[in-house]
């Protein structure tokens, strides 16, 4: 962000040359009250959809202020389809599992209610804010979709014919269908004659339940895959998963 370019935000609004917008609520409060921003400064607005647009502020009120959009910065990216499906942990992880994953490129967030998951109770908007502002400020151009908590058992009997689901096994067995106990992400993410949606699921502290992972692998698009020698804390294995997919098949690859 260019020095003379105080804050980034995200909006609903649609982004057009000319447009005015309002910024009330933690935007208008932020941009007022804490960067002290004022009339005849500039901000860059995101909306997900129509690019990274610069924009002037022509009007600062009590905890509000007017933009005017001026012009388009950088056109909108193009971002891997990559869904993050996690087991609640306690409430300043997830937090920070929500920030991370924003971070990592992900495109929807989801938790998963598991036999031995210990926190079960998540306010969706919350999730969203914090999505919001790691996106915010790692300058991407979309926000993940927070999605519902839902129970493992329908997540599975529901999920779409065209996604594979990455099953990080802590507990190994190999399933001849799809790979043997010890291939790496980069073996997975090789796959050519597959679909390119994908979605991880790690579970909870202490690993699925036996009758889970004995769910969970009989799925025709499950793929059991290793994160390694070591067991990793769930936050700690879902950043080492994210990372190797978008290393070996999402968007941190240099171009062809």
């Amino acid at each position: 962000m260019s020095n003379n370019i105080k804050a980034r935000l995200y909006v609903e609004h649609d982004l057009r040359a000319g447009g005015k917008i309002l910024l009330e609520g933690n935007q208008g409060y932020y941009l007022v009250n804490v960067i002290r921003l004022k009339a005849a400064d500039h901000i860059l607005l995101f909306n997900g959809r129509q690019g990274e647009w610069l924009a002037e502020i022509t009007n600062i009120g009590k905890g509000r202020a007017v933009v005017v959009v001026e012009q388009i910065v950088m056109a909108q990216k193009p971002e891997p389809d990559l869904w993050y499906l996690f087991a609640p942990l306690k409430k300043a992880r997830i937090d920070y599992m929500v920030q991370k994953a924003t971070e990592l490129g992900v495109s929807l967030i989801r938790p998963v209610l598991t036999a031995r998951t210990n926190f079960d109770r998540l306010k969706e908007d919350e999730l969203r804010l914090q999505a919001i502002e790691a996106a915010e400020q790692c300058e991407r151009f979309t926000v993940p979709i927070i999605e519902p908590m839902i129970k493992l058992t329908p997540l599975l009997n529901d999920w779409p014919e065209d996604r594979l689901l990455m099953f990080c096994d802590e507990e190994g067995e190999g399933d001849q269908n799809t790979f043997p106990v010890g291939r790496a992400m980069d073996e997975v993410a090789a796959w050519q004659d597959r679909p390119k949606k994908w979605a991880i699921l790690i579970g909870p502290e202490g690993g699925f339940a036996p009758e889970e992972r004995r769910l969970i692998r009989s799925k025709a698009n499950v793929v059991p895959v290793t994160l390694g020698p070591r067991i990793l804390r769930a936050d700690t294995a879902a950043i080492a998963a994210i990372a190797l997919w978008q290393s070996y098949a999402g968007d941190w690859r240099p171009e062809d």
